[in-house]
């Protein structure tokens, strides 16, 4: 495999603008209900002791990816040019109730549409462009590319790439009060 490609956010930056679940259901021309990203809030502490944080949950493209394994028809596959994961909406059997690549993925992340066929963000690839997720976000929190170089960018703010049995192609900057599911490490 050529390199792995992956996100960059920067917790600190992100004010949950969304301009990124926008931008994506734009160009994507994604159907209400769906999201191909989607930031969330995660809340910690105790009163008045209260933290607040956000974290953009799209395709991890991980390492090993737990989907793949689950897939039944072998509809999603990881390329080898990028590591991107990608899925075959046409070997899909999600609309007969399939299913168990969401199961599978601790984040969540695999979504069905009204066709009941699983659609996930494939970060713009057939598009030959950068994903609008990213192009779009105005506080530059969130970024796409080499996973090697955005580590070495990352390296100077302390960031971490995200832990898991899976190896999400993630990196993380800022402090998340995560659970075991969305280790960092």
């Amino acid at each position: 495999m050529a390199k792995q490609h992956g996100f960059y956010f920067d917790a600190d930056r992100c004010v949950l603008c969304r301009a990124c679940e926008v931008a994506c259901k734009a160009v994507n021309n994604i159907e209400l209900g769906t999201k191909w990203i989607r930031v969330v809030e995660i809340w910690d502490g105790v009163y008045p002791n209260i933290n607040r944080a956000f974290l953009a949950l799209v395709c991890m493209h991980c390492g090993k990816p737990s989907c793949i394994e689950a897939c039944l028809t072998r509809a999603i596959s990881k390329r080898a040019i990028d590591g991107i994961v990608v899925v075959d909406r046409e070997k899909c059997t999600g609309s007969q109730g399939c299913r168990e690549c969401f199961s599978a993925c601790p984040y969540g992340v695999p979504q069905f549409g009204e066709d009941g066929i699983m659609q996930m963000c494939d970060s713009c690839a057939g598009m030959n462009r950068e994903p609008a997720c990213t192009a779009c976000c105005p506080t530059e929190a969130l970024k796409f590319g080499v996973l090697e170089e955005l580590l070495e960018m990352a390296k100077e703010k302390g960031a971490r790439r995200m832990g898991g049995p899976t190896e999400p192609s993630v990196i993380v900057v800022g402090e998340l009060p995560v659970d075991s599911s969305v280790t960092c490490s």
